[in-house]
């Protein structure tokens, strides 16, 4: 028997996977067990970017702070001119109205006109004309929302009620108007102050406030049968404007909220005629009130 010369392997060689067809790998180490196989499918679609846009149209960036930011500014720049739009035209309403007043109160023949000879059937007309155009913005969104007819029937709805305010102060002493007007200012801007500085949502009590325009209307055709029938009442008269004060200052900070934002119910900006219509009757109101409670008419 014969026995091979050539030397056994060592263990490396024959443990070593074979690199090529009856080779072994003289190094001793594994090779890769498979080779890299490319995929055979085709891979998924990349996501793009969405861009996002704001309430207003306005694009928003990716980033989520950045979104919120962006988005913050566009709105708060949006109420912002739509604040200054409301508060504008509600200046030039209540300037002309107490130029009106004061017309009406210092000028003695136009005073005496509007008390003794006849007046009343100019008052009749202008409350006539106001009560419709009130009904007109109030219930036709389309009238108050697009230019020029919004400020066409708000400067006669205007007019028509400045008219009216005009005649009942002609009737109390010009003293009275005076200190009525500084009042009726102080107050007002106090409530618009402790609007926009209260955490209470007033904008929540709509219902709340409708309840007491009711108990106001219902409670002020009782005053009127008992001064048709008993006679006039001072106390029941000041009772009454006590309640109306009430009740017209509540509104003033509901509106206010509501031009405002940043409460669960807001004005759309595109509203800005409808909130300087309800912050003017808000503030006339509250200035015949207050006329009516420091002194008694002629």
């Amino acid at each position: 028997m014969s026995y091979p010369n050539a030397p056994p392997p060592s263990y490396g060689q024959a443990t070593a996977y074979p690199t090529k067809e009856n080779e072994y790998n003289p190094s001793g180490t594994y090779p890769q067990p498979y080779a890299s196989v490319q995929a055979s499918y085709d891979q998924p679609p990349v996501a793009q970017p969405k861009v996002e846009t704001g309430a207003y149209g306005n694009r928003v960036s990716d980033t989520p702070s950045l979104a919120f930011n962006a988005m913050s500014f566009s709105d708060k720049a949006i109420r912002r001119g739509f604040i200054r739009k409301v508060y504008l035209i509600l200046t030039a309403q209540l300037l002309f109205t107490f130029g009106i007043i004061a017309l009406f109160t210092f000028v003695y023949r136009i005073k005496h006109w509007l008390t003794k000879e006849g007046g009343a059937w100019f008052y009749y007309v202008s409350y006539g004309v106001f009560l419709v155009t009130y009904i007109i913005l109030i219930c036709i969104p389309s009238v108050r929302r697009k230019t020029p007819g919004n400020f066409i029937a708000l400067g006669i709805f205007t007019i028509a009620f400045s008219y009216m305010v005009g005649t009942i102060s002609s009737f109390y002493e010009t003293n009275i108007v005076l200190v009525a007007a500084g009042v009726t200012a102080a107050v007002c801007l106090a409530l618009t102050l402790f609007a926009l500085q209260t955490k209470i949502d007033f904008t929540m009590c709509a219902g709340l406030l409708f309840a007491l325009c009711m108990v106001l209307i219902f409670f002020g055709f009782s005053c009127m049968i008992v001064y048709l029938t008993v006679g006039y009442s001072r106390i029941l008269d000041c009772v009454y404007g006590g309640i109306a004060a009430l009740v017209f200052s509540l509104f003033l900070i509901y509106d206010t909220q509501m031009i405002v934002g940043g409460r669960k119910h807001e004005l759309d900006p595109e509203e800005y005629v409808f909130g300087a219509l309800q912050l003017y009757l808000d503030v006339v109101y509250l200035f015949l009130i207050i006329l009516s409670l420091f002194g008694k008419s002629n």
